[in-house]
This record gives structure tokens, sequence and C-alpha cells, in this order.
């Protein structure tokens, strides 16, 4: 099992930034990546961005890439969303998962471990 605590969500307006954080634990050595997901009402969960936890590669959604920045700390076992130049359509709940596969790393459904979510919202 892996223990999942999200924090840095609120309301900001358009342009201005949040960073998110997501601190594991439990059997953390099962994860091969960590995601951020987001799901907005009346829509689909999507992928926002993923890093592999040993060799920290990253990957993001074409909406977000050079907006967004995933990292993460390996000694903390927290990984962090740097959210910039946000925008309305940004509004959603924020999720971090664990997956313990190496591939498929956009697909929510193969993410075992979720956080509680944190809201983020963007006004215009």
């Amino acid at each position: 099992q892996v223990q999942l605590v999200e924090s840095g969500g609120g309301l900001v307006q358009a342009g201005g930034s949040l960073r998110l954080s997501c601190a594991a634990s439990g059997r953390t050595s099962s994860i091969y990546y960590m995601g951020w997901f987001r799901q907005a009402p009346g829509k689909e969960r999507e992928f926002v961005a993923a890093i592999n936890w040993g060799y920290g590669s990253r990957a993001y959604a074409d909406s977000v890439k050079a907006r967004f920045t995933i990292s993460r700390d390996t000694v903390k076992t927290t990984v962090y969303l740097q959210m910039n130049s946000l925008k309305p359509e940004d509004t959603s709940v924020y999720y971090c998962a664990t997956s313990p596969r190496s591939t498929s790393l956009r697909d929510y459904t193969l993410y075992d471990f979720w956080g509680q979510g944190t809201q983020v919202t963007v006004s215009s």
C-alpha cells in the first residue's frame, strides 16, 4: 500500500502560479511512476504529467507543456507540480497517483494508489 497526501491547491487569477505537493508513504519502493491527473465536473479524468521515480524522466500533456513542471524529491518521497501561466481551463480537481508499471504512464486506469485530490480554481 502507498498513501498519498496532496496539498497546495487554491484559487488564483489567470496568469498566476500554484505549486501542488504530494507526499508518499508506505511501500514507496513499488513506485515506478508518479503522476498528476485532473478531473473537471462532467469530464473524464485526464493525464497532466508523470515522472519516473528512479530516473526522473518526465512526460506532459500537450495542454500543459511549457507551463507546468513536475519534479520529485526522493528523500522526502514527495512529487511536486509547479503550475505557471494558469488558465481558467486548468480549473479542476488535481490528483496524484502511483503506478508500479513501466508503460502506459498516461492511462489513469493503470495507476494503483490515489491521493484525495486538491481543488485548483483559476478565475478569469
